[in-house]
């Protein structure tokens, strides 16, 4: 079977300060990964450094004139933006380049269009995608009958999107109906588990840095993992096990990026909510890649933009596999007194410490009580599980007996039922 050969692609990056051109390589290289998973190939990357934004073509004319030549030696179909551009400069871009133009956000868009899979990502990626859009039909009246044929102009399920701006309007108020009925369906799991008194994990992270690998490690599942960028956008929640028979709610979210647009931030209200409403975050971080800090402090602004920041976290570095010497590393890091636990998700190394430190984080105001109550107190009963974690139940005489988890403020009032010395059964 032939395959089409991929699209050929150049990218521009415009810095206008010294920390842009300082970034530049990494911000470019992660914009090649960007189009390389939407399935292009990056076959030129040009650089300007300029003081102040073109307002009609973004980038000096200089340099239109330079790209244009480019797109005609290496026979390009798409440029690609590192920045956003205004709707006016795109029109302004494509007549003079005589070739697709798209943003980081139009790029970004695209490929959670290509990897959204359940409904309710559909309709996320959906609502993103005409809200970016919206603006920029103004004074156009024109269709958006080019979604569905090239990078940046897919939309959900390949579907082409043939509508004006009132058709638009409507689309988007009913996708956001459908969105929070899928935001009410969550609450109310979130309260269920909330009643259950069993705390929620969030695993968090750059995207590709390993968060679906280690999420398999600790809910010994098997769910899909890639290294492809964004290949998890639909949240999954499971339920992992310590030894002794304790348990929490573990999440797994998209992954996040740098200048991640508001479009998505938005419209992911409903998945990202899962971070909110976590008792602990694991903020898992690549430690192999070349700009980890960026990627770490990019996460940490995304998570006080939902509102998380106040959430207790705890830094895991992962692919410690992939350094040269990770044993005279750890060396290093335990020597200097470094907070952060270093695994690899893939082989396993770090993750029965990884384990450990969470049984402490989030059980350790609660203790392990044997309880004995007459069969005759059913009230007493029924009040249990309400505000402890049963470990185990069983009925034994006239009586039911018990072993829970609980804090020993709130065993107070219990105290006649507490047997003292309780042994395992």
């Amino acid at each position: 079977m032939e395959h089409s050969p991929a699209e050929k692609a150049i990218l521009v990056h415009l810095a206008v300060n010294i920390r842009q051109k300082l970034e530049a390589e990494d911000s470019v290289e992660e914009l090649g990964g960007l189009v390389r998973a939407a399935g292009a190939t990056v076959v030129e990357k040009v650089f300007q450094v300029r003081p102040k934004v073109n307002p009609k073509t973004f980038i000096g004319e200089g340099k239109v004139e330079e790209i244009r030549r480019l797109v005609r030696e290496l026979e390009a179909g798409l440029v690609v933006f590192d920045n956003n551009l205004s709707p006016t400069q795109l029109r302004s871009l494509e007549k003079a380049l005589d070739v697709a133009v798209i943003d980081r956000t139009q790029l970004i868009l695209d490929i959670f269009a290509q990897r959204a899979r359940s409904n309710e990502g559909k309709l996320q990626v959906e609502l993103a995608q005409l809200s970016y859009l919206r603006p920029r039909l103004v004074g156009k009246g024109k269709e958006l009958s080019r979604l569905g044929g090239g990078i940046g102009t897919r939309g959900p399920g390949e579907k082409k999107l043939e509508v004006d701006r009132r058709r638009i309007e409507d689309r988007i108020a009913r996708i956001k109906r459908e969105i929070k009925g899928v935001q009410k369906r969550r609450a109310g799991q979130r309260r269920s588990r909330r009643e259950s008194l069993i705390p929620l994990v969030s695993l968090v992270g750059y995207t590709s840095v390993g968060k679906s690998t280690l999420f398999n490690r600790l809910a010994q599942e098997s769910t899909f993992t890639s290294p492809q960028l964004f290949a998890t956008l639909d949240p999954l929640v499971r339920r992992a096990s310590f030894p002794d028979g304790l348990s929490y709610f573990l999440s797994d979210t998209v992954g996040f990026i740098r200048k991640l647009p508001v479009e998505l931030v938005t419209s992911f209200k409903a998945t990202l909510e899962e971070v909110n409403e976590a008792d602990l975050i694991i903020h898992v971080i690549d430690l192999s890649a070349a700009g980890a800090d960026a990627q770490r402090e990019a996460v940490v602004r995304i998570l006080e933009e939902i509102g998380a920041a106040e959430i207790p976290r705890l830094d895991v570095f992962n692919k410690i596999d992939r350094l040269p010497d990770p044993g005279e590393f750890l060396k290093r890091n335990a020597a200097a007194g470094s907070e952060g636990l270093y695994v690899s998700a893939a082989t396993g190394e770090g993750v029965p410490a990884l384990r450990d430190r969470l049984r402490s984080l989030l059980f350790q105001r609660l203790q392990l009580f044997y309880v004995r109550i007459p069969r005759d107190r059913k009230d007493v009963l029924d009040a249990f599980p309400k505000w402890t974690i049963v470990l185990k139940r069983r009925e034994s005489g006239e009586n039911f007996e018990m072993q829970v988890m609980a804090d020993p403020e709130q065993m107070l009032p219990y105290l006649p039922y507490i047997e003292r010395g309780g042994t395992p059964w």
